[in-house]
């Protein structure tokens, strides 16, 4: 089950953290990888480890909300391996400011990235996974995403962006039906990210959000991972425009 030998896979935000663990499991899978970020040199090094584990990657500077980018890396990964079969919509930020502090640059920058950016990568995908009438994309949102119970503080443009990920990703899914596409959407709970390092949340904070999961810990990258393998398989050919949170039951409290 869940393998994914002749797939070809592009992953957003991969040079670390979620979006790494992704790119090295989907290629442990068998799936050919395309590994792209912000910066050439650190998605390189993510594409190298796949390789010496024998999996194949290509590894490209993209910046998710310039279009021209887009197309340019998912030309190349046509011209070397034939087709985009999975996306992998994994590229965010979150920079936390009270909304009262927050400038309407701060606001747009959040939201281009992690929803703007989902929505052009989606789109770029669905029109070559169209063509043989087979896809798979999964968008990264987040427990915070609205209708959940859980706000984060300094995180208004955060949660925005991330609750729209979910009824972009409802939105998509009718109407890529009939082409054989199917959006997902997966909803990391607290995980131990560079991203959730660099967000510099208080100890107090920290220690009361995890009290909050009945699992009693941070979850690992790897844990997020395995639902985007199933999502990315054959196997969940029945599944679309759903969303999993993988959260160690925080929602459940």
């Amino acid at each position: 089950m869940f393998n994914l030998q002749s797939r070809v896979a592009l992953v957003t935000g991969a040079k670390q953290g979620m979006g790494k663990s992704h790119a090295v499991v989907l290629a442990s899978q068998g799936a050919k990888v395309v590994v792209t970020d912000i910066n050439q040199e650190e998605c390189e090094n993510v594409a190298e480890e796949i390789r010496k584990n024998g999996g194949e990657a290509l590894a490209f500077a993209m910046d998710v909300t310039n279009q021209k980018e887009i197309n340019a890396v998912f030309d190349a990964a046509v011209s070397q391996w034939g087709k985009v079969d999975i996306l992998v919509n994994n590229a965010g930020i979150f920079s936390p400011k009270p909304a009262l502090e927050m400038s309407e640059e701060e606001w747009e920058k959040t939201i281009h990235i992690n929803l703007k950016g989902q929505f052009l990568c989606a789109q770029r995908a669905a029109k070559e996974m169209q063509k043989q009438k087979w896809g798979r994309i999964i968008n990264i949102s987040s427990v915070a995403s609205g209708q959940t119970g859980i706000g984060i503080a300094g995180g208004a443009h955060y949660t925005a962006s991330k609750g729209g990920v979910i009824g972009m990703t409802e939105t998509l899914a009718v109407e890529w039906a009939p082409f054989g596409i199917t959006v997902n959407a997966v909803a990391p709970g607290a995980i131990d990210t560079p991203m959730v390092a660099a967000s510099q949340i208080p100890k107090a904070a920290m220690e009361a959000m995890l009290a909050a999961v009945p699992l009693q810990r941070i979850g690992k990258p790897e844990e997020v991972s395995a639902m985007v393998v199933f999502l990315a398989s054959e196997e969940s050919s029945y599944v679309t425009g759903a969303t999993f949170y993988v959260d160690g039951g925080w929602l459940a409290t």
